[in-house]
């Protein structure tokens, strides 16, 4: 009872160490601090350089779905004042194509918020706000908007659609750079700020803010845990459903007990993407 008392506390320990770290560039913070619409709003004037912007309602964790199914989730959904829509993705790593991330989340959102049938001159205006560690076209900006061009005319259209691409690598000295530096580096606050540096000092140096990140850090480790062992059980169940099929009974008998055995036997006759 001792040692299990004494590992939980450890994992608690951990687990609050962990927390610590966070910045608002983490999924983790940023959802929880984008729950206030006061902390979008903050930082969307900055980004996208309109100090009258308004935020009507913020929604973290956006759960957007295609026509087919497949779902995707949105750091922050925001309504703005004028009527725009504006996905805020944050991300650490370079690790995919995050142009065509854009492009998609920016279109899951479109479709989402459009009734079907609706006229296309009443299909909203949405902005993709993408914030990365990195400089994603490495031309030595923090900010960059991406516009359509006529090639002939060079001409700058507009459908509706914008991308803004924010990065904290490049530090400029503008708004924008300061705001990454809070954003990024563990002991950056600034009074040009106030709700992003209240909220971030908030989550990761109070009582109270900890509490809050290391409950969420458990609940998201207890589902993942969950989902791993629900996983396993249908790998089981269907080796074991093949192996009765196939009348393999000795088979199935001896991977009841020897999961060396049965591991083997899920890579003979599972599906690879299984």
């Amino acid at each position: 009872m001792n040692t299990n008392k004494g590992s939980g506390m450890s994992n608690k320990a951990k687990i609050r160490e962990e927390a610590k770290k966070l910045n608002p560039i983490d999924d983790l913070m940023f959802r929880t601090m984008a729950e206030d619409k006061a902390f979008c709003e903050e930082i969307l004037r900055v980004i996208l350089s309109d100090p009258a912007l308004t935020v009507l309602e913020s929604t973290p964790q956006y759960a957007g779905t295609n026509p087919q199914g497949r779902s995707v989730i949105l750091d922050a959904k925001c309504v703005l004042g004028d009527g725009r829509k504006t996905d805020i993705e944050v991300q650490k790593a370079n690790d995919t194509d995050h142009q065509r991330r854009v492009r998609y989340n920016g279109a899951i959102l479109t479709t989402n918020l459009t009734d079907p049938g609706e006229k296309f001159e009443n299909i909203p205006d949405v902005c993709v706000v993408f914030i990365s560690r990195f400089d994603i076209f490495e031309g030595n900006h923090s900010l960059y908007h991406v516009d359509r061009i006529i090639r002939e005319t060079e001409k700058v259209v507009d459908n509706g659609f914008e991308e803004v691409y924010v990065n904290a690598k490049v530090k400029d000295g503008s708004d924008v750079s300061e705001l990454m530096e809070v954003f990024v580096d563990d002991a950056a606050y600034n009074s040009k700020f106030p709700v992003t540096s209240g909220s971030k000092r908030r989550y990761k140096t109070t009582e109270e803010g900890q509490q809050v990140m290391c409950e969420i850090m458990e609940r998201i480790a207890k589902e993942e845990r969950n989902e791993g062992r629900l996983e396993g059980e249908t790998r089981i169940n269907t080796l074991n459903a093949i192996l009765i099929n196939l009348n393999r009974f000795d088979d199935l008998k001896r991977a009841a007990t020897d999961k060396d055995f049965q591991m083997q036997l899920m890579i003979e006759l599972l599906p690879e993407d299984m």
